[in-house]
């Protein structure tokens, strides 16, 4: 939805201590050097961009117009500009919460909630927030609440600069004499001054009840993820579906169809892939079924060598497999971003089911699920931060409903023996069976293929990789500051990641936190 930078002043004495919130927010060093941050986060925010001082604190923010196009400009206050928010990322449960929330509300934004739920609440009350986000809180008085969604949909970072503490929606935005303390804000958590970091909620779910019957699992697992396809279709502007023609992405589209019928609206799919690639052709044959609105991105060894450089420093990532997959998705956000704002993704499914072939590998029923639950909780480092960059690199915003934490429950309700492959070696098994009659049966029982071989474009990425990094250059020293490159193809993007983001150290990105 969003970029956001916040700087908040930790020192004893502060000269904007009981100052009115509205003074000019440009003014001195946190507003210079916060002005140079938000102008790297511009792609985020195409649609406009602001700041704002409040007591200790800078706020600034560049918005992508999703929800209250007239209204819900940031930062935004509430109705004694006394505190002010800035978000990143949608708030699904937002009309629910105002109506049991005091108010007054001065916007539809969905963002304003957050101001309500901590005032009322305290920073406990954001575990009652439904949604994807990253915000930060400022009140005149000095205060700070920082907080980061439950999974790490939205990206947080965050770095203390001397009596300052940093915040930023990509690690582009901080400045280079900055970068060797940035660390990834932890998912889960919130940060004040007094208490510092605190965990709200945890995704683990202990002892479940698990479901009693095959057929209350199956009702169970379609009605929570119609439930969050429904909820993520919120939204003031034109919504569409990421298609591979894979099981989760079509489940996506079917569901959204149902609910756009209702509202008579079409939904818009997209595809990307090689010529005849068997992504394209899945999708086009769901497309058709579902009578979907369908545009495809087909392109070329030479264009995937152009675009490469451009995905890694998108992407601030270099592992092979997500660039791999970020490509066809670059180039898919890039297609989407002419005609919708807001695009649905089946990212998680393959977690919460165990669709991925290693694991496949495991015997113990409590170590699956032990594997399963870490790979959930480590998606904000994998494929989150790729499907989160590649489509904010072109002002479009990704939503994940197999995300949602409801459908996360249940999945966890479900014994582990009924995730494991049926009969046939068939992965996410009782998930195709859920949703039995809502796709060609060729495509509710299509095995799985990862999204850059199912496109074409894995085998591409490797080779093009190989010929940017010559044998003689495999042999030298690899990348300084960075872990040892497994393959050419690694060292590839690892250099093309150092030239763009050097001097951050990647051991401080990858959810290695203390909590205090």
């Amino acid at each position: 939805m969003c970029g956001i930078v916040v700087i908040h002043d930790l020192s004893d004495t502060n000269p904007n201590d009981g100052g009115a919130p509205n003074s000019e927010a440009g003014d001195g060093e946190e507003g210079d050097t916060g002005s140079r941050m938000l102008a790297r986060l511009r792609h985020r925010g195409p649609d406009g961009s602001s700041d704002q001082r409040v007591g200790r604190t800078w706020l600034g923010h560049t918005r992508l117009s999703i929800v209250d196009l007239e209204g819900g400009d940031q930062p935004l206050p509430d109705e004694s500009e006394e505190r002010w928010v800035v978000c990143n990322g949608e708030i699904y449960n937002h009309r629910a919460l105002r109506e049991v929330l005091p108010g007054p509300f001065r916007t539809e934004s969905d963002s304003e909630v957050t101001l309500h739920v901590v005032d009322t609440w305290g920073p406990e009350g954001i575990a009652r927030l439904r949604g994807m986000f990253a915000f930060c809180i400022a009140d005149s008085g000095g205060g700070l609440v920082a907080a980061r969604d439950a999974l790490g949909v939205k990206p947080l970072y965050w770095a203390r600069d001397g009596e300052r503490m940093v915040f930023a929606s990509e690690l582009r935005s901080f400045e280079p004499g900055l970068r060797e303390r940035v660390e990834e804000f932890p998912p889960g958590h919130y940060w004040t001054p007094e208490r510092g970091l605190v965990r709200y909620v945890e995704l683990a779910g202990g002892n479940v009840n698990e479901f009693a019957t095959r057929d209350r699992a199956k009702e169970e697992i379609r009605g929570s993820l119609i439930a969050a396809v429904r909820a993520r279709m919120m939204a003031d502007v034109p919504v569409g579906v990421f298609l591979s023609g894979g099981l989760d992405s079509s489940l996506v589209a079917a569901i959204m169809v149902q609910g756009a019928d209702d509202a008579g609206l079409a939904v818009h799919s997209f595809a990307a892939g090689v010529e005849d690639s068997p992504d394209l052709r899945a999708a086009r044959t769901v497309a058709d079924h579902l009578g979907l609105k369908h545009f495809e991105r087909v392109y070329t060894e030479d264009e995937v060598l152009d675009v490469l450089p451009d995905v890694v420093r998108s992407m601030e990532a270099y592992e092979p497999s997500l660039v791999r997959s970020a490509v066809p998705n670059y180039l898919l956000a890039e297609l989407a971003a002419d005609h919708v704002k807001v695009v649905l993704t089946g990212e998680g499914a393959d977690e919460l089911y165990a669709g991925y072939d290693y694991l496949r590998d495991y015997d113990d029923a409590e170590d699956l699920q032990d594997e399963l639950v870490r790979s959930v909780e480590g998606l904000h480092n994998l494929n989150l931060q790729r499907c989160d960059r590649v489509t904010m690199a072109h002002g479009l915003e990704a939503r994940v409903p197999f995300l949602d934490l409801d459908v996360i429950a249940i999945a966890q309700r479900v014994p582990i023996g009924w995730r494991l492959p049926g009969p046939e070696g068939q992965e996410k098994r009782i998930l195709r069976e859920a949703f039995a009659g809502w796709l060609p049966e060729e495509i509710l029982w299509r095995r799985k293929e990862q999204f850059g071989d199912g496109s074409g474009t894995a085998a591409l990425t490797s080779r093009l990789a190989e010929r940017l990094v010559p044998e003689p250059d495999w042999e030298s020293a690899p990348v300084t500051g960075l872990p040892r490159p497994r393959t050419r193809e690694e060292l590839a993007y690892q250099r093309i990641f150092a030239g763009h983001l050097g001097g951050f150290r990647a051991d401080r990105l990858l959810g290695r936190f203390a909590t205090a």
